[in-house]
């Protein structure tokens, strides 16, 4: 049986993008409420009944979100342009080691804008 499991996480932080136009509102320093839902698929394993257990992708997801939460993304390496696209695969990059399970990375930069990275 194949399914697929979710985890989000949110965090607050602060960035601007420097790539855009100078009059574009993105150029300015702002901040986000962002929530990221985190999807593994694969196989059950049939005695325990589930894929992995939820807890366990929480503790692969502490140290990430540490990180970023009430950060300037921009001082962090790696999202020196943090567009919510390269936001999602820096996510990606860092979650594929402890969860090789891993599917999607859903970024919600708004409750209206997102981006969904699936490691290609």
């Amino acid at each position: 049986m194949i399914v697929e499991l979710q985890k989000d996480f949110r965090f607050e932080s602060a960035h601007h993008l420097p790539n855009v136009p100078p009059d574009h509102k993105c150029r300015r320093l702002h901040g986000h409420s962002y929530r990221v839902t985190v999807t593994v698929r694969g196989e059950i394993d049939p005695e325990m009944g589930w894929l992995i257990d939820y807890g366990d992708i929480k503790a692969a997801i502490a140290p990430i979100r540490a990180q970023l939460d009430h950060y300037y993304l921009n001082e962090i390496e790696g999202l020196e342009n943090p567009t919510s696209e390269i936001l999602a695969r820096w996510i990606w990059e860092r979650l594929l080691p402890s969860l090789p399970m891993l599917h999607s990375i859903h970024v919600y930069e708004t409750c209206e804008s997102s981006c969904i990275y699936r490691g290609e």
